[in-house]
């Protein structure tokens, strides 16, 4: 018997509670798998762009060096890029700083930040 793995996007939770976990994540790195998850359903399921930007400059700033939330960060200002065709000059400024930061040193900040980055370029038609 095969086992099929499904992957399925994350549902966006209220913003309380996106607020209160992701708060709770940034001070303690053993709930970064679980803010990963609250990170990304609102990058890719919240209809309130500027709660989404602010969460991801929140943990793109915030986030220690070496946590997987900075690139996961980047990665989600790319998904609002997309999804709601513009940023904010901060969330744009972060977005390039951990690409470049990624570039420079991937223990620092993983690689999805440059992927991130790339489709803010593409989908805001930068550069």
């Amino acid at each position: 018997m095969h086992s099929h793995l499904r992957f399925e996007n994350p549902p966006a939770l209220p913003h309380e509670e996106v607020a209160e976990f992701l708060e709770r994540a940034l001070r303690d790195p053993s709930l970064e798998g679980e803010a990963a998850v609250v990170l990304v359903g609102s990058a890719l399921n919240d209809d309130d762009r500027e709660f989404v930007e602010h969460w991801c400059v929140q943990v793109g700033t915030r986030a220690v060096s070496g946590s997987p939330l900075l690139g996961l960060a980047g990665l989600c200002l790319g998904h609002a890029a997309r999804r709601f065709g513009c940023l904010s000059d901060a969330a744009l400024a972060l977005a390039e700083s951990l690409a470049a930061r990624a570039e420079a040193d991937p223990t620092d900040v993983d690689g999805r930040a440059v992927d991130g980055f790339d489709d803010i370029r593409s989908f805001l038609h930068l550069w």
